[in-house]
């Protein structure tokens, strides 16, 4: 662990809050210590009342914040003296907890105080740090690791077995402490769980934590080194298998869902192993966990195994969740394939790329541990299924609230660097889509900073790189589930006995001839979609009243809706919805440059600005816009159509 506290910025802080608070991100941004969420640290400090009185309180993280970018506004003030009380108590249910907790709040605006506040409230210093720390839990989920322990640490930590969190844990740490703690204690270690430190100042518990930290790494290169081993590459995997796995997990989730394939060295290591089934199947590292991974992965892709296992795990143990228990879905969040390599799966592309990051770090432990140590031991299933049934740990998932009307749906569109085409990924990632855009323009590859974006450079001509595109989309996101076509050029604008044959089938080969390829690569994927494949092809005005000189243009939108209206025929019978949205005069988009609209203004005696409003409703027409139409196609309010020919041109009287 690198001991990264700045003493120099540490003086310019003004409290001891703000000490907390930028201790807490360092451990919160180092994922070998805390992984989304994880963790929670403290600080006792007075709190100052509107009357002036000041308060002994316990400042403790929120729920729902994560230590890597907590703010002080991400501590509650609890009045530390009725916390201490509480402690007193023989017993106390998880919502009798939670009330006193939040009735201990002096701040009715905090957010929920962590579930571990009475055992920072009994802890008898200042500052606490609480970490899940990888070299730590490597060591702890091991027959001999509790033994392993007090030969690194000797008695300068507390070593306490693992107990459900809440005023349980609090209650086991207040009997054991005073039979353990020595003047030179510096930290506590809960077995299967993960490390505690504490001091005078955040400053001190810090590096108490990377002392210990560091203690444990160096044994661990002493008596576990990590070995680099020769990996053989997966074999090629056939993008329909792994659509065909998304739709099967995304049917026992019943709701789609993001899938993502890594083939990283670790993941493919782990997966080659010859006793991936024992070891994969055995816990997670840490309890908390099991709300992301589900307690164990899918070994291979028999679904139906997986969930009718699932469901024999919660009939056996449902009872110690008490009554009116309500099974979760028993769709796997992580399948390990010594084909596929590993696969997570999520709501979002976000939810997916949470669990790879827990089971990445849980592969490195796994492997440390059964390699080294004498074998991975994880806790029992019962204490799992305690955690994953746990009211106040599912309630962290439900702070992220509904997803968005399009979760767990991917899609592809094409001209996706600019105009009409990069307003449909904006709608699509706004609702929560997972989106490969593709484009001639190399800008497409960073036109979304979020991790649902996938932009590639691919010429929509080739229809080579268009299949090439199609499997990293399924790579990363696991299949397609909508597809919006609107890449498109406009051409020369001449009359038809001066056009060049060169420039008019240049037209047809973007505007038609790409769009043909691209639906009849992706239709299987199409075929496969959890949701029922959509297609919103962008059409043109001109397809019912063509211009005068856009004869490449019109003539290519014209053929451009006879394939959609054919392809909404053709694939009815697969759940296929196929529609198409006909926009006019879109200025802000690449086929409008300022010489093309003087031309066409001029055509019809227009100036230019009365030429952009040229319809019934005298309004101009923008890409976003249109992109709010095409994408509402794709969503469910549109479930009952296909084959529609829909315009957004503010009323054209050619086309009425």
């Amino acid at each position: 662990m690198e001991n990264r506290w700045n003493h120099s910025f540490a003086k310019t802080l003004e409290n001891s809050l703000d000490e907390c608070v930028y201790g807490s991100r360092l451990i919160g941004s180092d994922p070998a210590l805390v992984l989304h969420g994880g963790g929670n640290t403290s600080i006792k400090a007075p709190f100052d009342d509107i009357t002036g009185k000041s308060v002994d309180a316990l400042f403790v993280k929120g729920s729902g914040w994560d230590l890597a970018t907590i703010e002080r506004q991400g501590f509650a003030p609890l009045n530390l003296s009725r916390l201490q009380d509480l402690l007193a108590l023989d017993s106390l249910s998880d919502p009798e907890m939670m009330r006193e907790l939040a009735a201990s709040s002096f701040d009715p605006g905090a957010p929920a105080p962590s579930v571990e506040s009475l055992l920072h409230a009994y802890i008898p210093h200042p500052a606490v740090l609480h970490s899940h720390a990888d070299v730590v839990v490597s060591i702890t989920n091991t027959a001999n690791g509790e033994e392993f322990i007090r030969s690194i640490f000797g008695d300068s930590v507390i070593v306490i077995p693992y107990v459900m969190p809440g005023f349980e844990l609090a209650k086991m740490v207040a009997s054991i402490w005073p039979t353990q703690a020595q003047d030179h204690t510096v930290g506590m270690v809960l077995l299967n769980h993960g490390l505690f430190s504490f001091g005078r100042t955040t400053a001190e518990a810090y590096a108490r934590h990377h002392e210990l930290i560091s203690k444990a790494e160096h044994w661990l290169d002493e008596c576990a080194p990590i070995e680099t081993t020769t990996v053989n590459d997966l074999p090629r995997v056939d993008k329909l298998a792994l659509a065909d796995l998304r739709k099967k997990i995304s049917d026992s989730a019943k709701q789609p869902m993001i899938v993502c394939r890594h083939t990283d060295p670790l993941s493919t290591r782990f997966v080659q192993r010859t006793d991936l089934a024992s070891l994969a199947t055995r816990g997670p590292l840490t309890p908390d966990h099991v709300i992301r991974t589900k307690r164990v992965p899918m070994i291979g892709n028999n679904i139906d195994a997986y969930e009718r296992a699932y469901i024999e795990y919660f009939k056996h143990f449902e009872e110690r969740g008490g009554k009116n228990l309500e099974m979760l879905d028993p769709a796997p969040r992580v399948v390990v394939d010594s084909d596929l390599g590993v696969l997570t799966a999520g709501r979002t592309i976000s939810e997916s790329d949470v669990t790879f990051d827990i089971y990445n770090h849980t592969m490195s432990v796994l492997e440390r541990a059964e390699d080294h140590l004498g074998g991975y031991v994880a806790l029992e299933p019962a204490d799992i299924f305690d955690v994953e049934y746990w009211d106040l740990e599912q309630a962290k998932l439900r702070l992220a609230g509904p997803p968005p009307a399009l979760a767990g749906t991917v899609a592809v569109v094409t001209g996706a660097a600019s105009g009409i085409g990069r307003a449909c990924a904006a709608r699509l990632l706004a609702k929560g889509c997972a989106v490969c855009g593709i484009d001639i323009d190399r800008s497409v590859e960073t036109s979304f900073d979020t991790p649902a974006w996938l932009g590639l450079n691919v010429d929509v001509t080739d229809a080579l790189a268009q299949i090439v595109a199609l499997e990293k989309a399924v790579d990363r996101f696991g299949g397609v589930d909508i597809v919006i076509p609107a890449a498109g050029i406009f051409g020369v604008v001449a009359p038809i006995s001066q056009i060049d044959a060169t420039n008019f089938r240049s037209v047809q080969a973007v505007n038609v001839d790409s769009v043909v390829n691209l639906l009849q690569a992706v239709y299987p994927l199409l075929t496969r979609s959890p949701i029922g494949g959509r297609v919103a092809i962008i059409g043109s005005k001109n397809v019912a009243a063509p211009g005068q000189g856009a004869v490449a243009y019109s003539a290519s939108k014209a053929s451009l809706a006879q394939v959609g209206r054919i392809a909404a025929l053709e694939w009815a019978e697969d759940g296929i919805r196929v529609n198409t949205v006909h926009p006019d005069s879109v200025f802000d988009t690449g086929l409008w440059t300022d010489e093309l609209l003087e031309e066409r203004a001029a055509k019809y005696g227009l100036t230019v600005e009365a030429y952009k409003s040229r319809n019934l409703l005298k309004t101009e027409i923008t890409a976003a816009q249109v992109a709010t139409l095409a994408v509402e196609l794709c969503t469910d309010t549109f479930a009952k159509t296909t084959g529609a020919q829909v315009p957004v041109d503010g009323g054209n009287d050619r086309v009425i």
